[in-house]
C-alpha cells in the first residue's frame, strides 16, 4: 500500500520513541496517538513485521507491535538517529536503593523468619481453646465411643439399592 512519506515517518518515529505500538482493528478511524489514518499504521507495521523488524500480537480487536533488535537498527538508520538514542522500553528505570527483605528488622522480614506472621496471631484460630484441650481433661462433645460409620456402597458399579 502506498503511504505518504510524512505519515510513514510519523509512524516510525512513534514506534521508535516507545518501542511498542498499538492499533485497533478498525480501518475507518484515525489513530488516537499518531495523527494519521489507522489503516496506514496497521499496513506500515505489517510491512515491518514481514521483514522481521517488529513482532505482532493480536488480541481483542487490537494489534500490539513490539520492536525487535533488528527493527531497532533499521529504524535508527531510516530515521538517521545516533546510537545513544534508544526507545523508552529499552531504558532501565532507576529505583531508589532499598535494603533486601529480612534485613534492618522490617515487618516483612519478621514474618518470613519466625516473627509474627499469619500462623502466629495473638488471638487467632490456633490460640483459641476450642481446638486445644488441656492434658487433664477428657474429650468433650465428640462422637460416642461405639460410633462406627459404614459405607454401604451404592451408586454406579457398586450394586445394591440406595439406603431407604
Amino acid at each position: 500500500m502506498l503511504i505518504p512519506k510524512a505519515d510513514r515517518k510519523k509512524i516510525h518515529e512513534a514506534l521508535f520513541r516507545e518501542g511498542v505500538l498499538t492499533a485497533e482493528k478498525n480501518f475507518q478511524i484515525d489513530h488516537p496517538t499518531i495523527e494519521t489514518k489507522n489503516l496506514w499504521v496497521v499496513k506500515a507495521m505489517q510491512s515491518l513485521d514481514s521483514r522481521g523488524y517488529v513482532k505482532t500480537r493480536y488480541s481483542w480487536r487490537n494489534f500490539y507491535y513490539t520492536l525487535t533488535p533488528e527493527g531497532l537498527d533499521y529504524l535508527r538508520e531510516w530515521l538517521h538517529l545516533p546510537a545513544e538514542i534508544v526507545p523508552a522500553t529499552h531504558i532501565k528505570q532507576q529505583r531508589p536503593h532499598a535494603p533486601p527483605r529480612g534485613m534492618m528488622g522490617d515487618d516483612r522480614g519478621e514474618r518470613r523468619f519466625g516473627g509474627r506472621g499469619r500462623g502466629d496471631r495473638e488471638r487467632g484460630d490456633r490460640e483459641g481453646g476450642y481446638r486445644r484441650r488441656d492434658a487433664g481433661e477428657g474429650k468433650e462433645g465428640g462422637a460416642p465411643g461405639e460410633f462406627a460409620p459404614q459405607f454401604r456402597g451404592f451408586g454406579r458399579g457398586r450394586g445394591g439399592a440406595p439406603p431407604s
